[in-house]
């Protein structure tokens, strides 16, 4: 198989970059992702066409080569360049619902909440709404990996 595809010219994967502030995360080959994009979840394959969009908070999925698991991640805000042979990510935040403290997260929602009880202005209130966000997303991330395990 892996012949066949050599021969047509066509990739079978290619690599995905995830880049957060403090470093880089993931540089690993890839056959698949699905990314939040801001104006909808995109997926990606190999030899895609190029394009650059903005990244939403959500949940970002991507296959590993050779083993075929899916793995996870919550991200927010950022920017995915697609091209052929990758997909770069740069995201404010990325993390597995491994490394999510529930605790933490349920404080930040809490906190997102009484913001939006009291905003001082606009600015306040569309940082409160992305606090709870990337909150919920977080929560249901975690909370999911541990009715996994």
């Amino acid at each position: 198989m892996a012949e066949a595809e050599q021969d047509s010219g066509i990739a079978a994967d290619f690599l995905l970059e995830i880049v957060i502030p403090e470093r880089q995360l993931v540089s690993e080959r890839v056959d698949a992702v699905r990314a939040p994009g801001i104006v909808g979840e995109f997926g990606v394959l190999p030899s895609h066409e190029r394009f650059i969009t903005g990244l939403d908070t959500g949940i970002l999925r991507y296959r590993s080569v050779g083993s075929g698991d899916w793995t996870e991640l919550t991200v927010s805000s950022g920017l995915v360049e697609v091209l052929p042979d990758r997909v770069i990510v740069l995201a404010q935040t990325a993390e597995t619902a491994q490394d999510i403290d529930i605790v933490r997260a349920e404080a930040a929602l809490e906190r997102a909440r009484e913001r939006l009880k009291n905003p001082e202005d606009e600015a306040d209130v569309e940082r409160a709404l992305e606090a709870l966000k990337r909150s919920t997303v977080r929560l249901e991330a975690a909370r999911e990996d541990t009715t996994k395990n």
